[in-house]
């Protein structure tokens, strides 16, 4: 997908399948990862995570994502062990929450590997995690906080605001500002929603209001129904 002259949009994840959102946004001067999700659920949709990316993990300059929850940061520690060294960018919440997520997350997926091995069942020799807690740790230390409201170059030509998204503690909605291609063109924006809340909630803010993007990325788990 194109976005205007500035860039393109590439799906690696959250498309056709709710889990797994990773977007992958390229201009001609870097390349921006939004969300870095694990596939959930069917085990021919938890096979996905092992499929190699279309993408050089060391080719992306920066991550941001929208929240703590696995499908939109589980595969982070994977793409550090595959070669990403860039920046991710997430409120300060998020990072708190992720690093319970991830830590927990290689866990379980050191104790299945075990358990493979032990038991027989898996056809790898040895069964191996997709990442370990090393690779956590890792993956922690590229973290670096961005507030709500804060404008942020998060890599050449690349701007980053977040905003609150009422989903959970520290959710955030993402827009990027793409500078344009030439001095004498205009920079364009692209905004994802991420996963919203809603404007009621007993211990969450409501949603900040969007203000407008030329390309919007949107949530519709529940499009279809009332929920």
């Amino acid at each position: 997908m194109t976005i205007d002259t500035s860039g393109s949009l590439t799906f690696l994840g959250g498309a056709g399948t709710v889990t797994g959102s990773k977007y992958l946004v390229r201009t001609p001067r870097a390349s921006v990862l939004v969300d870095c999700g694990l596939f959930q659920g069917l085990r021919e949709l938890r096979r996905r995570n092992w499929q190699p990316l279309p993408v050089s993990a060391a080719g992306i300059d920066a991550a941001v994502l929208t929240h703590a929850h696995l499908d939109h940061c589980g595969y982070l520690p994977k793409l550090v062990k595959d070669g990403f060294t860039g920046a991710v960018y997430a409120t300060p919440e998020t990072i708190r929450l992720a690093e319970i997520m991830l830590r927990d997350s290689a866990h379980l997926l050191e104790e299945e590997a075990a358990q493979a091995n032990e038991q027989g069942w898996s056809k790898h020799r040895p069964a191996l995690p997709l990442y370990d807690a090393k690779d956590v740790e890792r993956c922690l230390e590229q973290f670096v906080e961005l507030d709500y409201g804060v404008d942020a170059e998060i890599a050449d030509g690349v701007h980053c605001r977040l905003y609150n998204a009422g989903h959970i503690l520290g959710a955030a909605w993402a827009k990027l500002t793409l500078d344009g291609a030439s001095a004498a063109s205009q920079p364009s924006t692209i905004a994802f929603s991420g996963d919203l809340g809603r404007p009621r909630h007993p211990l969450l803010r409501p949603p900040e209001p969007f203000d407008g993007a030329d390309t919007l990325l949107l949530e519709s788990t529940y499009g279809d129904r009332r929920h």
